[in-house]
Order: C-alpha cells, then sequence, then structure tokens
C-alpha cells in the first residue's frame, strides 16, 4: 500500500508504511492536515516502521505550535521504540 495521509472527518489517517523513504512526503501530507485542521493522527493503517515514523511525529508536533496533537492507535513496536529513546511521553 503506497504512503499517504488521509483526512476524514478532521481525522488524519496515516496509511502505509513509515520508514525513511516514505518520510519527507509523510511530513508534507501531514503538515497539510495539520493546516487544515486535523489535530488527530490516526496510526491504525500503518504497515511496516522504522525509527524515522518517531521523528515524523515530533516533527507533526513542530508544526502544530499552540496545538494540542493526539497520535491514535499507535502500535507497541512504535511505542517501545519511544520508550528506549526516552520520548514515550510524546506519544
Amino acid at each position: 500500500m503506497p504512503a499517504g495521509v488521509a483526512v476524514n472527518a478532521d481525522v488524519a489517517m496515516l496509511e502505509g508504511d513509515l520508514v525513511l523513504d516514505n518520510a519527507t512526503r509523510l511530513l508534507a501530507a501531514g503538515e497539510a492536515a495539520i493546516s487544515a485542521g486535523s489535530t488527530v493522527f490516526d496510526l491504525s493503517g500503518v504497515g511496516r516502521m522504522d525509527s524515522s515514523a518517531l521523528s515524523l511525529l515530533l516533527a507533526l508536533r513542530r508544526h502544530a505550535p499552540g496545538k494540542t496533537l493526539q497520535f491514535r492507535n499507535v502500535p507497541e513496536s512504535l511505542t517501545s521504540l519511544a520508550r528506549l529513546y526516552g520520548i514515550a511521553d510524546q506519544f
């Protein structure tokens, strides 16, 4: 499945693989979703991930100053990686 962001009722659905090869495109799509009013990102459609997934989510937070972003359905593997890096409180 190609990686992308689909917005449905102000919820941005991250889809596909959150890996380095897709990070720039997903960041641009996520920033556009935030600019359009989305503050919730759902990760239930995510496939493979690497550490760039954490970078992507942190970059989305930085793009939304003054807004509270929520990340839903964060896979346990990503939560474990965030714990390893000491940033689990961000998710």
